[in-house]
């Protein structure tokens, strides 16, 4: 059984690169575009994997990350950032998430991450 991601970024031109592009490598993909719909989408789908923007509407992806890790249930749930925001990776890294990447990233690199994070290599 192929491992779920979800993707959250309120960029719909984001969501469907990554989705292509993780599809391409056999994963499921589930998506929302901001930390409200993310949060919903975890209850729900139960993903192996977290990929999140900071920048959105609603709810950014910081408070995503707040919210998620203080969730018994869902907090072990790895969480890579990819943002444009080169300058919040300590905050993250106090809330727990090893990985951050900043825009633009080499489309391997994060197909590294995602593995690694997967327990895949």
């Amino acid at each position: 059984m192929s491992k779920k991601i979800l993707v959250i970024d309120d960029d719909p031109h984001i969501v469907e690169l990554l989705k292509n592009r993780l599809v391409a490598c056999s994963y499921q993909v589930v998506t929302a575009h901001d930390g409200e719909e993310g949060l919903l989408q975890v209850q729900k789908e139960h993903p192996d994997l977290i990929i999140v923007d900071v920048l959105m509407p609603k709810m950014d992806g910081y408070t995503f990350v707040r919210t998620l890790k203080r969730n018994e249930a869902i907090k072990a749930t790895p969480v890579i950032v990819l943002t444009a925001k080169d300058k919040m990776k300590d905050l993250f890294e106090l809330e727990g998430v090893k990985d951050y990447m900043v825009k633009p990233y080499r489309p391997e690199d994060l197909l590294k991450k995602v593995r690694s994070n997967l327990g895949e290599e």
